[in-house]
């Protein structure tokens, strides 16, 4: 398995709606490690590490969000694994 990381960037009506939350739990279940965390400016910013697949569906997840939620971007950067994390988890 060839593992990747990305960052995203969300932005639009993502804080305060059981964004982290249910990022969380989408990522947990795709088998994905990391965290969920808001930013100052508004943003939630995801680090999420695992197969590439497995990032895809998270991105699309993403791009949508919990229903309360308004997604106006979806920044994603790519990074190098560091193995750093076991689970994923809200910050």
């Amino acid at each position: 398995m060839d593992t990747k990381r990305w960052q995203l960037l969300i932005s639009g009506r993502v804080q305060g709606v059981y964004y982290r939350a249910s990022t969380e739990h989408k990522a947990s279940s795709l088998g994905l490690t990391g965290f969920a965390r808001n930013l100052p400016d508004g943003r939630v910013e995801i680090i999420a590490e695992g197969p590439e697949d497995r990032l895809d569906q998270l991105k699309a997840w993403c791009a949508e969000g919990p229903p309360d939620a308004r997604v106006d971007a979806v920044e994603i950067a790519q990074e190098s694994p560091t193995g750093e994390f076991s689970n994923f988890s809200v910050r």
